[in-house]
C-alpha cells in the first residue's frame, strides 16, 4: 500500500534543512525558523473542503499562474490565499515531482524573508567575522599612536 498523502507531504517538508512540523488550527504545518512555509488541509478538516491539499507560501504572480496552468490542481485557499499562498489539491494522479518543487520554492521564499542570524543558525549565510588580526592591529596602533611635536 502506497504512504498516505500525508506522510509524503512530511517526508518532502522534514527533508528541507531546518525544516520543523508543528500542529495549528487541527492540522500539520511546517516551518523554518517558526515562519510557516506549508500547511495540509485534511478532506476531515474544514479547511479541506472535502479534498486533501496542501496550502504553500508563494508569490501571487506564481499563484495566479499555477491556478491558470491547472485549476483542477491549484486553487487559492481560504484565509491565505489574498496573500500569495496556494493551494494544491491532493486527489487523483498527483505529480509528487511538482509538489516537492512547489514546496521547495515555498521554503526558499520563507527563508529568504528571515532575518541574517535566523539564516546564520540553519548554516545557510556565514556569521559576520571579526576583523582581521593583522588589520585590527594596525587600526589599534593607529588609533593609540601618539603623535610627538
Amino acid at each position: 500500500m502506497p504512504p498516505s498523502v500525508l506522510t509524503r507531504v512530511r517526508r518532502i517538508c522534514l527533508a528541507l534543512q531546518g525544516a520543523h512540523e508543528k500542529e495549528a488550527w487541527g492540522e500539520p504545518t511546517w516551518r523554518v525558523c517558526n515562519k510557516v512555509f506549508a500547511m495540509f488541509a485534511s478532506a476531515s478538516n474544514h479547511h479541506g473542503a472535502g479534498q486533501n491539499s496542501v496550502w504553500v507560501n508563494s508569490t501571487q504572480i506564481n499563484q495566479e499562474f499555477m491556478m491558470r496552468a491547472d485549476p483542477k490542481r491549484f486553487f487559492s485557499p481560504p484565509y491565505a490565499g489574498p496573500y500569495g499562498w496556494v493551494g494544491i489539491r491532493l486527489d487523483g494522479r498527483v505529480n509528487w515531482k511538482m509538489v516537492a518543487e512547489v514546496l521547495g520554492d515555498g521554503y526558499e521564499l520563507t527563508v529568504a524573508k528571515l532575518r541574517p542570524s535566523q539564516k546564520a543558525t540553519l548554516g545557510m549565510e556565514p556569521r559576520l567575522e571579526s576583523a582581521k588580526p593583522g588589520k585590527a592591529r594596525n587600526r589599534t596602533a593607529r588609533r593609540g599612536a601618539v603623535r610627538r611635536t
